[in-house]
């Protein structure tokens, strides 16, 4: 049985950063025969508050010094802060610090999730000899796609209300007077004039729309080759960052610098963005066995790569829930080796619009069909129902909800399979192949994976953006040409879920997303200082020489 130790506490130690910037950070003793190994949380949100002061306690009382430190310019600490560009070095500096005090025995994981996960990623290619293993939790390495900018576009409610709360020393209140208000206010660059606040980021972030050396400064996701040790990664399915917790196991696995780091251990759950805190996300309630003891397996962790535990890892590389039948599984890749890539085409005879139209989606090839055409407005956009976002649930809902409020918009196609027949698992990264075209230079597309029960409850699953002016890739914007059809690739989402038999299979294709993605105004000007905006006459092909395909990761039930 662990020991328990009583704990010591040394508070507000100022820690000094190769600039001399004093960062504010508190110190759990075990009280006992030293020295221990280490375990380092790194917060925007307060090093003195729970939950951060609980979970440095309890993990003291397991014989791990823990380490609880304010971010530059956050709270008690010194400096100014600015998002993620300043946390690699600070990272490496507190690591190489901590080090070197007498209480820490040379070895140094790290906790946390979203900004908490966000400091290891950034901090471990630098490779601190005493880092040797980092669980982070809920975050990207790739901040243009996988945050500010996915898709190309601006992810508008998460970074309005995340930003907003943490642009002051403290944390800052967002009980705004109209959200609605709020995310409609035009230019998006004059957010000072918009909520009273000024954030400098703010400006930083819409000044670099494409991935540029701005946001490389802060792109993990190159620099895996540069990580030494093994990384336990967890997620949610309706986290914003659902994509990513995949594409970070791949990358380490693909890329680490070590066997080590090239082992990571990945955890998906039917989570939003606050990991495993209910059964119950959104709408749905997933059962008491979705829950897991996320602290116990972390816990079990540290033992095993920090105290050199011989205790056996039951850990598979992936353990991942599948929704629909609402069980854990146990996988070895993703995507898993058994997937039948299967495309379902859309179909219509040209009157897709809403969920009472024509749209279909079949196995079958592509006739010679009219296109689906609707007008996308941005004055009247189409909006946000759940999904994978952040980080006011009480501004903008995360998670499962009924999409059929959505679905009754014209500015919506909806491409809907027959009544299922037999159980379909659809486990894996979705993709939309769509053949459009606009009247103007430029607009959005995007689409959601729907399941649609007997009842007709039509609950999210996944949905994505593409941003027209970057369909050849973010680093540069190229125009389209009015009327042209163009082919895109929507990123969809990820993932697992078993739509039962007697449910349906839904696209949804539009051209807004909003709060949760900005509004394209249409006009291929500049999206963040422009005010002015158009209405766009959009059309969706779907025929031999314009197959646009709905792309579905199918697992066998046999597998």
């Amino acid at each position: 049985m662990a020991q328990n130790y009583e704990v010591e506490m040394q508070l507000d130690r100022q820690v000094p950063m190769r600039d001399g910037v004093t960062l504010s950070t508190d110190v759990y003793l075990p009280r006992g025969e030293g020295p221990f190994p280490v375990v380092l949380m790194r917060t925007p949100y307060s090093n003195n508050m729970d939950p951060a002061v609980q979970k440095a306690r309890h993990l003291a009382n397991r014989g791990y010094a823990c380490v609880a430190q304010d971010v530059r310019g956050r709270w008690d600490s010194r400096g100014e802060y600015y998002a993620f560009h300043q946390e690699v070095e600070d990272g490496f500096d507190t690591q190489e610090w901590i080090g070197k005090q007498d209480w820490c025995n040379g070895s140094i994981g790290m906790a946390g999730s979203s900004y908490g996960a966000c400091v290891q990623w950034l901090s471990a290619p630098l490779r601190s000899k005493y880092l040797k293993t980092i669980v982070p939790r809920v975050m990207c390495t790739d901040y243009y796609s996988g945050l500010v900018h996915p898709g190309g576009a601006f992810q508008l409610n998460v970074m309005m209300t995340w930003g907003m709360r943490t642009t002051g020393r403290t944390a800052q209140s967002i009980d705004y007077h109209n959200w609605t208000e709020a995310f409609r206010w035009l230019p998006l660059a004059d957010l000072a004039g918009n909520t009273g606040r000024d954030m400098t980021f703010w400006q930083d972030w819409l000044s670099h729309p494409e991935d540029d050396e701005y946001w490389n400064e802060v792109n993990t996701e190159r620099r895996f080759g540069e990580i030494e040790v093994p990384a336990l990664i967890m997620g949610g399915w309706y986290d914003l960052y659902a994509t990513d917790a995949f594409d970070n196991f791949n990358g380490l696995r693909q890329n680490g610098a070590t066997e080590l780091a090239r082992q990571p251990k990945l955890i998906m759950g039917p989570w939003p963005h606050a990991l495993s805190t209910s059964t119950k996300t959104g709408d749905i309630d997933f059962g008491a066995d979705s829950k897991l003891d996320l602290d116990g397996i972390e816990l079990h962790w540290f033992d095993r790569w920090l105290k050199g535990s011989e205790t056996e890892d039951d850990l598979a590389p992936i353990r991942l829930f599948v929704m629909g039948i609402n069980q854990w599984r146990d996988e070895n890749e993703w995507p898993l080796e058994r997937t039948d890539w299967q495309s379902w085409s859309l179909h219509s005879d040209g009157s897709a619009n809403s969920a009472m139209g024509d749209g279909k989606l079949t196995a079958d090839s592509h006739g010679d069909e009219p296109p689906d055409r609707f007008v996308y407005d941005p004055e009247f956009p189409v909006q946000t129902l759940g999904g994978n976002n952040c980080c006011s649930p009480d501004i903008v809902p995360w998670g499962p909800y009924d999409q059929r409020p959505a679905e009754a918009r014209n500015d919506v196609l909806c491409y809907t399979s027959e009544v299922l027949e037999e159980d379909l698992e659809v486990t894996g990264p979705v993709r939309l192949r769509l053949f459009a075209a606009t009247d103007g230079l430029d607009s959005d597309w995007t689409a959601k994976l729907v399941d649609v029960s007997p009842t007709g409850y039509a609950l999210n699953l996944c949905d994505g953006i593409i941003r027209a002016r970057y369909r050849e890739g973010f680093e540069k914007a190229v125009m389209l040409e009015p009327g042209k059809v163009y082919e895109y690739e929507l990123t969809v989402g990820v993932t697992s879920n078993v739509f039962k038999k007697g449910h349906r299979v839904r696209l949804e294709v539009s051209s807004s997303n909003f709060p949760r993605f900005d509004r394209n105004l249409n006009t291929g000007g500049d999206l963040y200082n422009d005010t002015e905006m158009r209405t766009a006459q959009q059309a969706v092909f779907h025929s031999p020489e314009h197959p646009s395909q709905l792309i579905l990761p199918v697992i066998s039930s046999s597998g």
